[in-house]
């Protein structure tokens, strides 16, 4: 089917192609370090990851170093439409001397700032309170030792102050967002004490405030992790609490909640509370497993609440999986064009139909017409919006993908 043939469906049912795709172009994605190394980092420390963070398998072509993974990432975003971010975390600093956590700096991470400028993409960052011997516990910021809390206290401060740099430099706002893997394995006898620990050491991390122009602070929840199965000290109420409170970010990630539980039916809801929502988007096959993303139904669900809701303007989306089974940077771009289109599907419903139906009390009409709309020609209105931005489609883009990955194997 031609574009102009999809275009006049939709216009049957009152819905325009081309504001959809004129929306969908602003919407930038941030894309994360992480899946193209598989969670190791550029440093030279030692500690357990925690938190039930792994990644599983050993294809050939996990990027080595800062100037490989830059590589692959911008192959990864030519094959993806639009402009988008890009996600650090502190382990993946690019300096020839690694400093200790409480010690990095923004010239640490200047290589990247200078990567991004070039390109025209925003930076995202993450501290890193995990894969370090202060860790090894499981507890970080909530630890009983007030040493441990004070260098991990100092880290989170050392990686505000290197992200409002890099939103400043960069002139769009750094999500900075702080996740940390406290927790117990077994039952523990004395939950408010290790968090009321946490709640104060976020405090003296927060301070001093940074301008909201070149920094957001955000916060995120987990139920549980490998070895912290009993009790999470930052869990979902936790943070939605001190978000609310405190003026931060919620992150709502789509592996860290029961596996019955709907992030799109979370979004309308914190949104009553909180200002801004960072999401992270995964696929938790089983609990946290953090799968390339899906065009599934809880995809579909989450971008159509994000447009239903007018959450768009509010939300920052970033991406959270790392698989070492298939090719990372093929991981990379299958998963954040399966983002931009679930957003395309969603801008593309018609919304104010389906919101009349609904106020009505008219259910069936709401049934129908969603039924109905999966017929329609998605597809060719994709097609034009990865032509618009030279990006190939099908078997061109698997051809793509397929030389990329042969010509990087070679790393082992």
């Amino acid at each position: 089917m031609t574009y102009e043939t999809a275009k006049a469906a939709f216009a049957d049912w009152g819905v325009d192609t081309e504001a959809a795709l004129d929306r969908l172009k602003t919407i930038p994605i941030s894309m994360h370090c992480w899946q193209g190394d598989d969670v190791v980092g550029f440093e030279q420390q030692t500690g357990t990851s925690g938190g039930g963070i792994q990644a599983t398998g050993n294809h050939p072509g996990r990027a080595r170093t800062p100037d490989e993974l830059r590589a692959d990432a911008e192959f990864a975003y030519s094959m993806i439409p639009g402009k988008h971010r890009f996600n650090l975390h502190a382990m993946y600093l690019d300096t020839d001397k690694t400093p200790d956590r409480d010690e990095i700096e923004f010239a640490h991470f200047a290589p990247w700032v200078d990567w991004a400028r070039g390109l025209g993409i925003g930076l995202d960052f993450n501290p890193t309170f995990f894969a370090h011997a202060k860790a090894d516990d499981n507890l970080t910021l909530s630890h009983p030792n007030a040493g441990i809390r004070d260098f991990w206290i100092e880290h989170g401060r050392r990686s505000r102050d290197i992200a409002a740099q890099m939103g400043a430099t960069l002139g769009a706002p750094c999500v900075n967002n702080i996740w940390v893997p406290d927790g117990y394995k077994d039952t523990p006898v004395d939950r408010m004490s290790a968090r009321r620990r946490l709640e104060a050491s976020l405090d003296a991390m927060l301070e001093p405030p940074q301008d909201k122009v070149h920094m957001l602070d955000a916060v995120e929840s987990k139920l549980f992790g490998i070895g912290v199965e009993a009790c999470t000290v930052g869990s979902h109420e936790f943070y939605f609490g001190y978000a609310s409170r405190k003026g931060t970010l919620l992150c709502l990630d789509m592996g860290h909640f029961h596996p019955t539980e709907n992030i799109a039916d979370k979004l309308s809801a914190v949104s009553l509370s909180v200002d801004e929502i960072l999401l992270h988007v995964s696929r938790p096959m089983r609990w946290d497993s953090d799968h390339v993303i899906l065009l599934n139904d809880d995809i579909l669900q989450m971008a159509q609440e994000l447009v239903s809701a007018d959450l768009l303007g509010r939300t920052h989306i970033g991406l959270d999986f790392f698989d070492a089974t298939i090719s990372r940077t093929a991981a990379w771009v299958i998963g954040t064009r399966n983002m931009q289109k679930a957003l395309l599907r969603a801008l593309l419903m018609p919304l104010d139909q389906l919101k009349t139906a609904e106020d009505g009390l008219n259910f069936t009409t709401r049934l129908s017409v969603t039924e109905e709309f999966k017929d329609m020609p998605f597809g060719a209105v994709w097609d034009e919006f990865s032509k618009r931005a030279e990006v190939p489609n099908g078997q061109a883009l698997i051809r793509e993908l397929d030389r990329y990955q042969k010509s990087v194997s070679d790393r082992g």
